[in-house]
């Protein structure tokens, strides 16, 4: 009866800690399951990201949100944005400010002037618009490094 239970005991414990939930942090496990990117595409036209944001092959409104704020998506990039980004990006566009641009101009009242679509959006639209997102940024070409020595 000892045995058993210390064996029961040894595959708590090792059941307990091989499932342990990732570091809080740690997105390198976080994706969301395969999106339709067709669907994504009329999502990003239904919730007007171009009032915003440009992309190359869609044409902005002529009557654009009043912050005159241009955000540029997609397109050929020095670094692909991480998948994680991307949806950090819809779910909570306060967690970092696009590059380039003023807060002052881009945040009102410690917020982005991004609207949040938390409660709009589904997560099967969520899914959806960032893989049509995601389809749309191309790795800039860039030059290998030369090693002499090592490769004949």
């Amino acid at each position: 009866m000892k045995t058993l239970s210390l064996l029961l005991g040894t595959i708590l414990v090792a059941s307990l800690t091989g499932c342990s939930p990732p570091e809080r942090g740690n997105t390198a496990a976080f994706t969301l399951p395969p999106g339709n990117a067709a669907h994504g595409e009329e999502l990003f036209r239904h919730y007007q990201c171009l009032s915003c944001h440009t992309m190359e092959g869609y044409e902005r409104p002529e009557v654009l949100d009043e912050s005159g704020v241009s955000v540029e998506l997609g397109g050929k990039v020095p670094r692909l944005k991480k998948y994680q980004e991307l949806v950090i990006s819809v779910i909570n566009p306060s967690h970092r400010i696009a590059q380039g641009f003023d807060p002052g101009e881009v945040v009102r009242s410690g917020e982005s002037i991004m609207p949040s679509y938390n409660d709009v959006m589904t997560v099967t639209d969520l899914v959806d618009l960032i893989t049509f997102l995601e389809s749309k940024y191309e790795l800039e070409p860039y030059e290998y490094t030369q090693y002499e020595g090592f490769y004949h």
